[in-house]
């Protein structure tokens, strides 16, 4: 049997919510809706931390600056670049001084709509690049950036990509 407040919420056979349960309902939304937004704006937070040292390996070879490529690397870390079906394998180190070699041409890499994954202190980075020669696209593919967290500061630990010859100018 209903009571009296139950019979005053119930309109054309249809269930009113009181005014009451409106504001419970308002107050749980808002709530989440700040979680979620909170939630967002950290995990962008934390994408863009980890798209930071690919970032300074950029520039730091864009300088042709070995210092500066190095930073953001893992001491011990390694590079496989896929060319024509073959890998070559060499260190961050060798890599390094291989860029860091004077020349006269500029070199810039650029990627785009990178995915970010992050578990704890550990992160990848898949990204489509091309990089430029003299401001022309020279080759293109996609790089594989894993990273790792050592005290709050996040470091490429090894690169893998893959470089054709055959891409479409943007």
């Amino acid at each position: 049997m209903l009571e009296l407040p139950e019979l005053c919420s119930l309109q054309s056979g249809a269930m009113r919510i009181s005014q009451p349960s409106r504001s419970a309902f308002s107050l749980a939304a808002l709530t989440i809706t700040s979680f979620l937004i909170s939630s967002l704006h950290a995990a962008k937070t934390e994408q863009q931390a980890v798209l930071a040292p690919v970032m300074a390996l950029f520039d730091g070879m864009a300088k042709r600056d070995a210092e500066a490529i190095k930073k953001p690397l893992l001491t011990g870390g390694t590079m496989v670049l896929m060319r024509d079906g073959k890998p070559t394998q060499m260190t961050f180190e060798a890599f390094a001084d291989r860029v860091a070699k004077p020349g006269t041409t500029q070199i810039e890499e650029r990627i785009h709509n990178p995915l970010v994954r992050i578990d704890h202190d550990l992160a990848m980075v898949w990204a489509p690049f091309e990089f430029l020669i003299d401001g022309k696209v020279d080759h293109c593919g996609t790089d594989l950036f894993n990273l790792v967290r050592t005290d709050g500061n996040w470091l490429i630990a090894s690169v893998a990509d893959t470089g054709r010859k055959n891409c479409s100018v943007r």
